[in-house]
């Protein structure tokens, strides 16, 4: 796994892990705004644009990232961000270990398998994985994510960078994601945000997860699509890091 890194290297150590299909990128505004006081650490998930290896699960992900906090950070973060698929990842990482974080933030994750979605993805992306690098399609399907204008030069590169079997392994692995029961033991406090305009299953998710976890935070973002927040309002998601971390900094 390839990680980017911002900020002093003896400040306290904010993680951030990217949505699925994206990379670094998603938090680069947002890490450039903490680098000041914390030493920022982007992750670039298995099977996308800059990794060194294919995606395999989001449990063999968050293997490697517990590798690395405990090689590099003496096993333990201040707080731990993640989005979509990142989300999924930092949520398996808490239930394999209780003592990882002091706060973490998770936005739209989803934790409710949906099998009829799981098996339409092979066969679906299996004819159409093509079109990706169709530059008309791309910004459709672009404008559909409601991502930045400015990003699109980078969406569209990273993309077309995926690897058909790796955009299938975690697009798979995203539908098939359940909440594990031994998260309940996390000594993190624990925030959950997720968008007023999202789906039903990420609405629900969220709410299950601020159920299942003694020490839970749900935030609804009033008019907010799927990862709006993190990718398009940088200053406002750094904010909200500095608010739930209390300005702590080592």
């Amino acid at each position: 796994m390839q990680f980017r890194e911002y900020g002093a290297d003896r400040g306290a150590v904010v993680m951030l892990l990217h949505g699925g299909g994206l990379s670094w990128w998603n938090y680069r505004e947002a890490a450039s705004l903490l680098a000041s006081d914390y030493h920022v650490i982007l992750p670039i998930l298995d099977g996308h644009a800059g990794c060194d290896r294919p995606f395999t699960s989001i449990e063999d992900n968050a293997e490697e990232i517990l590798a690395y906090i405990d090689g590099q950070c003496g096993g333990s973060v201040l707080l731990l961000g993640g989005l979509s698929l990142g989300g999924q990842v930092l949520l398996e990482m808490l239930a394999r270990r209780s003592d990882l974080c002091r706060f973490a933030l998770v936005e739209s994750a989803a934790v409710i398998p949906s099998k009829l979605t799981h098996a339409l993805i092979a066969p679906a992306f299996g004819s159409s994985y093509g079109l990706i690098r169709n530059r008309r399609f791309a910004k459709m399907q672009f404008r559909s994510l409601r991502i930045r204008d400015d990003y699109f030069e980078e969406y569209y590169r990273d993309t077309c960078r995926i690897a058909k079997e790796d955009m299938i392994a975690f697009m798979r692995a995203n539908t098939a994601y359940a909440l594990k029961d031994s998260i309940r033991n996390t000594q993190a406090e624990v925030h959950v945000i997720f968008g007023e305009r999202e789906t039903r299953e990420i609405r629900r998710s969220a709410e299950m997860v601020a159920q299942t976890i003694p020490a839970c935070t749900l935030h609804r973002l009033p008019g907010m699509h799927h990862g709006e927040f993190s990718l398009n309002r940088p200053d406002a998601y750094a904010e909200r890091i500095r608010q739930i971390t209390g300005g702590e900094t080592l």
